[in-house]
């Protein structure tokens, strides 16, 4: 695998890629905007949503996500607020999604280390993000993306999934999944690969059952050539 996969890495075209994942959606199944994005082009859009909105979509689906983040600013829309709530106020707010309990605690932390340590102001850069509670490198990647459009590559399961099944990469974990991308593709894309990755892995390039047939991008996809060598 590792041979074939480096094979097609040599020859890999990411923009064809990315544009035949979008045909495929716009014919196949018009997809909706991932929380982020939502996020993103929201007229109240600002760096501490995004954030605090990444932390809570953990395990998460999108469009709760999306609603329990705007609940949750409708009452706390700055991190000195959020700093300052109770506990079981914001539980309740956010009790819809899941592991609640934990994602109350951690952020309201998060508020308080960005009011006390960063005057207010969530850092830009990968070590600062990552030194706050539960921010590991996705989390960070998806600030850095999505709210100061700098370039870096989110990996959550659905980049790492389609990453591996297209053979772009021959990868175990999400990070060596974001290391391996980071190499290959271009950094003019890098914006566009955690929103276009994440929006087909969950309407067509699904865990179970994706919709090989309908793909667009199957012809350059080292899953489909293998499955359909076992038929």
């Amino acid at each position: 695998m590792r041979m074939r996969a480096a094979y097609i890495i040599m020859t890999y075209d990411i923009a064809a890629t990315l544009d035949g994942m979008r045909e495929t959606m716009r014919v196949v199944k018009p997809p909706r905007m991932t929380a982020l994005r939502q996020l993103h082009d929201a007229e109240d859009k600002g760096p501490f949503s995004i954030l605090i909105g990444t932390i809570l979509s953990a395990r998460t689906r999108d469009e709760n996500t999306a609603k329990v983040v705007r609940a949750l600013f409708d009452v706390y829309s700055t991190p000195a607020e959020l700093a300052s709530a109770d506990y079981n106020d914001v539980e309740k707010i956010i009790k819809s999604i899941g592991f609640y309990h934990v994602k109350a605690k951690r952020i309201i932390d998060v508020a308080r280390i960005i009011v006390e340590r960063y005057d207010g102001q969530v850092p830009e850069n990968m070590e600062d993000l990552t030194s706050l509670p539960g921010v590991g490198r996705k989390t960070a990647n998806c600030v850095l993306v999505y709210a100061f459009e700098k370039p870096a590559i989110p990996v959550d399961i659905h980049v790492h999934r389609i990453s591996n099944r297209l053979g772009i990469v021959d990868t175990k974990t999400p990070e060596e999944t974001e290391m391996e991308l980071q190499n290959i593709i271009p950094q003019s894309y890098w914006l566009e690969i955690n929103d276009t990755f994440v929006m087909y892995g969950q309407n067509i390039c699904k865990p179970t059952s994706p919709m090989c047939n309908a793909c667009r991008i199957r012809d350059r996809c080292a899953f489909y050539s293998m499955s359909g060598a076992l038929k």
